[in-house]
């Protein structure tokens, strides 16, 4: 459908749900059911959709949330975090935004990030944190899943990635090139990532990697690096690249996430087994414009909805639960509903 028509039929339909169907999102994100909206009750068996669910924009609900956190009590952490984020309270968001599973991935990295002061016992913190989240986990074992957290420059890297396959609910590893520090244009680092994602493919686990590096050139350069010379040492496992290979809250820098597109639609094989997540790429205070927001529906085309999964980061005093998140993603993108049903319903093949 050509994306200017959807623009209108979008802004129709919005008109439409701010008359008659507002009030449903605000009660499902507190929980509570309206006496005319359909039932996305958590207790059904896991990953089933209602049958008679219709494609009403605001009754589309994702399946997963596959990009979460927690924080445990003594993690370590910006002053911006002011207190510990459980499985509870997570499982709490899930239900009250309908969504059934979750993707739960370990901060342990910020144990050896060079962001932060350094601590003492550095690897054995990085392995608590990891070993607490798995925990956490473990209390709601038909719910979520568990992916370790290392920064991948460090000497321990490949041993905390081998003790925690043994894990039980861990499916991947997450990192976190900005929080770490890496640099793929370092050759040092460029060939530690190369093991490392090696290892990993050996281990059959999938990787969920914030690819944003602090580079103030970050972009296509970063991406063709990744494609060329990191994707086929890991030719058999998920690797998910969060926030559409950008950070958020926002979308961009557009570079990188352009040059995924263009290697996608090639066809290029090496990009078989890689999904993005739309992470906090739509915020919530309205300060995108329409042109920001025609580009990312249009990469999400470009590389194909199924490769598309929603999440929300970690909730703090300053990040909301998930449930607003996804409401800004699905009103304010021009995508229709087909397409965000598309998106709502993709589960990562790590889950399955």
């Amino acid at each position: 459908m050509d994306l200017v028509f959807r623009l209108v039929f979008f802004g129709m339909m919005t008109l439409f749900a701010t008359v008659s169907g507002q009030g449903q999102d605000v009660e499902r994100l507190n929980g509570q059911s309206s006496p005319n909206s359909l039932n996305h009750s958590v207790s059904k068996t896991p990953l089933e959709r209602p049958s008679a669910v219709a494609l009403d924009r605001d009754r589309i609900v994702p399946l997963v949330a596959a990009h979460q956190h927690l924080l445990g009590p003594d993690s370590v952490r910006p002053p911006e975090f002011t207190k510990p984020v459980t499985a509870d309270q997570l499982v709490q968001e899930m239900d009250g935004a309908g969504i059934q599973k979750g993707v739960v991935l370990s901060i342990a990295y910020w144990y050896g990030s060079p962001l932060h002061k350094p601590v003492e016992d550095e690897y054995a913190k990085v392995r608590a944190e990891n070993d607490w989240t798995a925990q956490q986990v473990a209390r709601y074992p038909q719910r979520l899943v568990f992916f370790c957290g290392v920064n991948p420059l460090k000497e321990y890297a490949i041993s905390e990635l081998e003790r925690c396959a043994k894990i039980p609910q861990m499916k991947g590893i997450k990192l976190h090139f900005a929080n770490s520090g890496v640099d793929l244009r370092n050759p040092e680092h460029f060939a530690k990532v190369q093991k490392f994602f090696r290892a990993a493919n050996d281990h059959k686990l999938a990787i969920v990697v914030h690819i944003r590096s602090l580079r103030e050139d970050y972009g296509r350069r970063d991406a063709e690096i990744f494609i060329n010379d990191v994707l086929p040492v890991a030719p058999d496992v998920p690797i998910q690249i969060a926030h559409l290979a950008g950070s958020g809250p926002g979308y961009g820098p557009d570079a990188a996430m352009a040059t995924y597109a263009e290697a996608i639609m090639s066809g290029d094989n090496r990009t078989r087994n890689v999904y993005f997540d739309v992470t906090n790429c739509v915020t919530l205070k309205n300060d995108q414009s329409q042109e920001e927001l025609d580009l990312i529906a249009k990469r999400l085309l470009q590389v194909g909805l199924k490769r598309i999964f929603f999440g929300s980061d970690m909730s703090t005093d300053r990040n909301p639960p998930m449930g607003p998140w996804w409401v800004v993603f699905k009103r304010r993108l021009p995508l229709t509903n087909d397409e965000l049903n598309v998106i709502a319903n993709n589960v990562p093949s790590y889950m399955r």
